[in-house]
């Protein structure tokens, strides 16, 4: 590999490290308030007031998913599906929540959930980049389950 393309490649692995931990941290914090701020209890029953179907078991899966999704992000492992899940979510709350109230988040509109669904789907494309627990993996059969 030519130095150019292993300067590229670092590149690309350092954008996407701070695409992952600035995401997953942002994911990480809002799933520590559905959990320990709001409580899972709390979550669902607003959750309930917005018409999300299944409020209960919604509010559970929000939760969990972004503390754990965070987690994954951050590390760089099991990026691809959390960022996938993630991405999904986010869809959903522009959907169930944010749409009716415009674009500008100042007004609870979908800017700020939009650039949150956007970016974890991103990673599920791209996958982690090599800065990541799974980089270690990169190039050995299944690395894709990993990344």
């Amino acid at each position: 590999m030519s130095y150019r393309n292993e300067t590229s490649t670092f590149r690309a692995s350092f954008g996407l490290l701070l695409l992952r931990v600035v995401l997953g941290i942002v994911f990480l914090m809002h799933g520590w308030q559905k959990i320990h701020t709001w409580t899972v209890d709390g979550t669902a029953a607003n959750f309930a007031q917005m018409g999300v179907p299944a409020a209960e078991l919604s509010a559970a899966f929000a939760a969990y998913l972004e503390f754990i999704g965070g987690i994954a992000l951050i590390v760089g492992l099991l990026s691809r599906l959390a960022g996938l899940l993630l991405g999904l979510e986010m869809l959903g709350a522009i959907y169930f929540a944010h749409a009716s109230a415009g674009f500008f988040a100042s007004d609870g509109g979908y800017e700020f959930v939009l650039v949150l669904a956007l970016g974890a789907l991103a990673l599920a494309f791209t996958g982690p980049g090599r800065l990541a627990i799974s980089g270690a993996f990169e190039g050995r059969p299944r690395a894709s389950l990993l990344a």
